[in-house]
């Protein structure tokens, strides 16, 4: 199953869902004024859009997610790779590295590209 698309303020919204879940509705529009400045509408509306594209279930007015932060990470890693670096894992890693890898990040991926070669879970 492919990953529903999750738009930047949607994916500010479920950074809120997850630290919470499951979550009463009500409780949810109050982290979202808090957190984010949303009014009720907006966030009743979001949870209504994600709920239609099955990113989260709202059952008794108590909200869960259907789609891990990881999973909606790695296909926004995805999909940047496919826009930006026309498909190429190392062009990203390249240009990754270029701006902004520490030695501590350097070391850190090399061991999990050497555990993912020794047949390693990641």
């Amino acid at each position: 199953m492919d990953t529903p698309k999750v738009f930047e303020s949607e994916y500010r919204f479920c950074l809120i869902l997850w630290e919470h879940e499951p979550v009463k509705s009500r409780a949810l529009v109050e982290l979202c004024a808090e957190q984010l400045g949303w009014k009720p509408t907006t966030t009743y509306t979001v949870i209504k859009r994600l709920s239609e594209r099955g990113v989260l279930k709202n059952e008794n007015s108590i909200v869960t997610s259907l789609v891990s932060k990881q999973d909606v990470q790695a296909s926004q890693i995805d999909e940047l790779v496919e826009k930006t670096f026309e498909g190429s894992l190392p062009a990203f890693v390249a240009a990754f590295a270029k701006s902004r890898m520490t030695r501590e990040e350097a070391d850190e991926i090399q061991k999990m590209i050497d555990d993912f070669r020794k047949g390693e879970s990641v």
